[in-house]
Formats: structure tokens, sequence, C-alpha cells
């Protein structure tokens, strides 16, 4: 059976792994896998430049077992110095040495406020790309992560211009500095649920717990967790271990 993020009737347990080194990728990789996750997320710019190799990749995906593989390849960090174009050929790549779904940025090729581009020749290339993720077998998300609180009027438009760009899962990241901003965010995974044809992932920076945990729940396809606290995650995501007794408690 081929593996997807589409079509599943369970939002995704997806295990993110931002390590430095391969070995400590497989490992982290290869416990989540036991520990319960049904999805695993590669985040390419943690990785050393050193461990980018076609075979060091395909093991660290091959880790995953026969669970689906999102990787995402933002700028900064290892990817510091590269293009756009470079970023989008390596996240092409991925999806021949086990890649499921791969992370085009909504302002990818046009560095924009609110990580989504207006302009029409980025347009373009984002549509020419994820248009060639297909071709290759593979699935495209589409983010933005705006990291401030943003109305439901205005988090739909961004959901809808990702959708017409083609992206087959959307994400979006607001924020929230206050309670009231918090509950606003869950009203707005709800009316996401409702208006969009698409599996969607709303987060939030800043007051997340409720929208991180039940967001689920309530709409979005996948949870985004560690497997523990250390020095290559940050607080924020909950745990797998408790992500699992709320998809078992809410029996979703």
């Amino acid at each position: 059976m081929k593996k997807s993020f589409l079509n599943s009737s369970s939002p995704f347990a997806t295990v993110m792994v931002q390590e430095k080194t391969a070995e400590r990728a497989i490992l982290k990789i290869r416990n989540a896998v036991a520990k319960g996750a049904t999805a695993i997320g590669v985040q390419l710019s943690s990785l050393k430049q050193e461990y980018k190799s076609d075979e060091t990749l395909k093991s660290i995906f091959s880790a995953a077992g026969d669970k689906p593989v999102y990787v995402t390849n933002y700028r900064g960090a290892t990817n510091e110095g590269k293009s756009d174009e470079i970023l989008a050929d390596e996240l092409l790549h991925t999806l021949s040495l086990g890649a499921t779904l791969v992370d085009i940025m909504g302002d990818a090729f046009d560095p924009s406020p609110e990580e989504l581009t207006v302009n029409e020749t980025a347009i373009k290339k984002q549509r020419e790309f994820i248009d060639e993720v297909h071709r290759r077998g593979g699935e495209a998300l589409m983010s933005s992560h705006v990291f401030k609180f943003r109305s439901a009027e205005r988090v739909l438009e961004i959901a809808k211009a990702q959708a017409r760009r083609g992206a087959d899962v959307i994400k979006i990241v607001t924020g929230a500095e206050t309670e009231e901003e918090q509950i606003k965010n869950l009203d707005i995974c709800r009316m996401l649920k409702s208006e969009l044809e698409k599996p969607f992932l709303f987060l939030s920076a800043g007051k997340s717990e409720l929208l991180r945990t039940i967001g689920p729940a309530i709409g979005a396809c996948m949870w985004l967790c560690f497997t523990e606290y250390d020095e290559a995650t940050y607080f924020g995501p909950p745990l797998l271990e408790n992500v699992l007794k709320i998809k078992s408690a809410l029996q979703l």
C-alpha cells in the first residue's frame, strides 16, 4: 500500500525530528515508531550538510518503516545561503529517497510577509513545483508561518490561496498572546474544517497548548509532536505519549 497523508480517517501522530546527525535522527525515528507514532516528520534544515547524501537520507527515511514521511526544508540553519530554488530541488529529490509529503513555503521564490507571496511569477513557480511533486508520485503541503494572531477571515484567505496553488495539505501557523486569542483559534480551526475540502494543519505560536493538543479533534489532519524534550526539541508541541492517550480517549 502506498504511503500517504491523504484520505486518512484518523489524524496522524507525527513525530518531528530535528537532529543534526543521521545517527541521532535514525534513533529518534525508530524510538518514535516503537512508541506508536503513525507518521514521521524530518526537518532537513537541522541536519548537517555531510548527512544529506542520497545514501544517508535513504537510511533516515527508511527508519520510518511503513509510516509516511513528511519533509521540511526551510531557510536558515544548515540551509543558510541556499536559494529557494535549491531548497525546492532538494525537496523534490527526497521523493526518490523515501519521502511522502514535502513542504513548500507559501512565499517560496519570493520571501514575503505572512510567508505568502502575491507575486505571480513566484506563484507560477510554486504551482510548477507542486505539479512536479505529483508527477513524481509525492504529496505537497504548503506552509505559511505567520506567528501572529490573525482573524478567521484572514486565515481562510491564506488557506484558500494555498489550495488554489495546488497544495494537497494546507498548513498555517498563526499566534496567540492571550487566552481569548487562543480560544478564537479553536473556533478558526473548526471553521477551516467546514470551509476547506483539503486536509489542513492549523497551529499557533505563543499560547498554543489547547490548539496543539486538541486541534486534530476538531478538524486538523495531524499532531506535530516530540517523543521527548531535549536539546534537539523545544517546549510547546505535545509529547507523543500524551497525543496517543488523547487519540485513544477520543477514539480518533
